[in-house]
């Protein structure tokens, strides 16, 4: 069993810029309305990497800040956690689609962008950290997994960390075999379980119950998403985080087990 507790959430998803806009929807208070929302040149980005970011890099960066800005955090003193199923698929495609007409020359530019830690690389140039970063994939356990490791660095460390998860889908024809639904980013900032002031408090136990069920949305549009965008598997969370009363949800990690995690409202 892991204790932590929530001090900063940030949310970039089709419909739900951020953590304002989601907390209304995922608590039934607004109904969830779809649109189409450009990922923003983050502010945290110099001008020199803000023109070579990928979308990948821009929708991350957007839900770190948010997740910053709430914490009241200084970026430079917080490790971070960077987990993602897809990492760029853009790029992987523009690649594939060079190497397969014979074209050999990659810009050493989408070479750097087709990693799987672009994003937090960038981060770390963004925000001057030379603290530790983390960067890891899981299949569709990706964003669980991701959260379990921060929660456990924050408790081994005692200090808060940053959690950022982000999945776009791939183009055609590599969404043939891994069709992804929208574009989403979610961050939070965990900390030791007595950190004040905090937003919330987890309580995670790894692989309790293995019979148990992911937890899932009530909107039809939503539970759709969850289901077709690895990040967005952790929306139940968040929906969880938006209620004012105690809540357990289910999310599957990688591995196949559940990781419960019980959400306790500040």
């Amino acid at each position: 069993m892991i204790a932590c507790a929530v001090i900063g959430i940030g949310v970039f998803g089709p419909g739900l810029p951020d953590w304002s806009t989601a907390r209304q929807v995922l608590s039934g208070s607004a109904p969830y309305v779809r649109a189409d929302n450009a990922a923003p040149a983050s502010g945290l980005l110099p001008a020199a990497e803000r023109r070579r970011a990928t979308p990948s890099t821009r929708i991350a960066l957007t839900a770190a800040q948010q997740a910053l800005t709430h914490a009241e955090l200084d970026a430079t003193e917080v490790p971070a956690v960077f987990g993602s199923s897809s990492g760029n698929p853009d790029i992987i495609h523009d690649i594939c689609a060079m190497l397969a007409a014979g074209d050999y020359q990659i810009s050493p530019t989408k070479f750097h962008n087709s990693v799987h830690n672009a994003a937090s690389g960038y981060y770390s140039i963004a925000v001057a950290s030379h603290r530790a970063v983390t960067s890891l994939c899981a299949f569709d356990g990706t964003a669980p997994a991701a959260l379990l490791e921060t929660a456990v660095q924050a408790g081994a460390a005692q200090t808060p960390v940053l959690m950022v998860c982000y999945d776009l889908p791939y183009p055609f024809p590599l969404s043939e075999a891994r069709p992804t639904i929208d574009a989403w980013a979610l961050a939070l900032v965990l900390a030791p379980a007595a950190f004040e002031p905090a937003v919330a408090r987890l309580t995670l136990i790894d692989g309790a119950g293995q019979e148990a069920a992911d937890t899932a949305l009530t909107d039809i549009a939503l539970e759709s998403i969850r289901l077709g965008n690895p990040t967005a598997r952790m929306l139940p969370l968040f929906a969880a985080l938006a209620q004012p009363n105690v809540r357990a949800v289910v999310l599957r990690q990688g591995n196949g087990h559940p990781l419960r995690v019980t959400v306790a409202p500040c």
